[in-house]
C-alpha cells in the first residue's frame, strides 16, 4: 500500500489516491460522521453555478463533488491527477467530462472558467501557492474561487479533542473502512500542518485574489474560502 508524506511528492500522492479510489467516498462519509455531504452542499451554494457557466472542479476525484454543478445546468470540468480516481469516476458518472491535470500546471487556456473550486485537495498539492496562481490564471475577470479545506477549530477545548481524534481515532477507523488505512495517517498529518483560516486567506491575497473571505463549517473543522479575480 502507498502513502504520501508531508513533502507531498506528486507521484506518491497520486499513487496513494489510486489505492483508495474504490472506497474513497464511502470512507469519507464514515470518517466525517456524515458531515462530508453537508460540506459538499455548502460548496455548491458558495459557487452558485447557473446554466451557461463553465466551472472547473479541481481535485474532483471520482466526480461526486461535480454533480451539483452539472445539475445546475453548468458546464463542469472535473479535474484530478489521480488516474485511479478518474477511472473510478468514469465508471460511476460517464456523463462527466473527467480530465487529468496537475493543479500547478493546469491544461486550460487563460480565462477559461467563470469559477474554480477545489475541495479537500489543495492540501495535497506540493506547491499550493502555485496552484492558487494557476486557478487565478484560468478564471475569467470577475470570476471566483471557492476552496473547501480542513482547517482549525475555533473553540480551543474542541481543537484539542479534534487533534486527538485525528491522530488516535481516525487511523483505526480507517483500517476498518478503507482499502489503504495508511493514507489516512497522512490525512491526519496533513490536516495538522495546514495553514489556519487567516493564513490561507493571506496566501490567496498574495496569489492575486481579491475580496477574500472565509466561513467556518462545523466549528472550523472545515473552512470555505472565497475570492474574486479583479474585473
Amino acid at each position: 500500500m502507498t502513502r504520501a508524506h508531508l513533502d507531498k511528492q506528486p507521484q506518491d500522492v497520486a499513487a496513494m489516491f489510486d489505492d483508495v479510489a474504490a472506497k474513497y467516498d464511502r470512507t469519507n462519509d464514515v470518517l466525517s460522521l456524515g458531515q462530508a455531504r453537508l460540506w459538499r452542499r455548502a460548496v455548491a451554494d458558495a459557487v452558485g453555478a447557473v446554466a451557461g457557466q463553465r466551472i472547473l472542479d479541481l481535485g474532483a476525484g471520482t466526480g461526486t463533488s461535480s454533480l451539483p454543478f452539472l445539475e445546475a445546468g453548468a458546464d463542469v470540468v472535473p479535474c484530478d491527477f489521480s488516474i485511479g480516481m478518474l477511472t473510478e469516476g468514469k465508471n460511476r458518472h460517464p456523463e462527466l467530462a473527467l480530465t487529468a491535470g496537475d493543479a500547478t500546471r493546469l491544461p486550460f487556456a487563460d480565462e477559461s472558467f467563470d469559477a474554480v473550486t477545489i475541495s479537500f485537495a489543495l492540501r495535497n498539492v506540493q506547491d499550493h501557492q502555485a496552484a492558487m496562481r494557476e486557478m487565478l490564471r484560468v478564471t475569467k475577470p470577475g470570476g471566483k474561487v471557492v476552496i473547501c479545506e480542513f482547517s482549525t477549530p475555533t473553540w480551543t477545548p474542541f481543537r484539542t479533542v479534534y487533534t486527538e481524534y485525528l491522530m488516535r481515532a481516525l487511523p483505526p477507523v480507517a483500517t476498518k473502512v478503507s482499502s489503504n488505512p495508511e493514507a489516512y495517517v497522512y490525512l491526519a498529518e496533513s490536516i495538522r500542518s495546514w495553514p489556519d483560516q487567516p493564513a490561507l486567506a493571506a496566501e490567496l491575497q498574495q496569489a492575486g485574489w481579491t475580496k477574500v473571505a472565509w466561513r467556518n463549517l462545523t466549528g472550523g473543522i472545515v473552512a470555505l474560502h472565497r475570492g474574486f479575480k479583479a474585473p
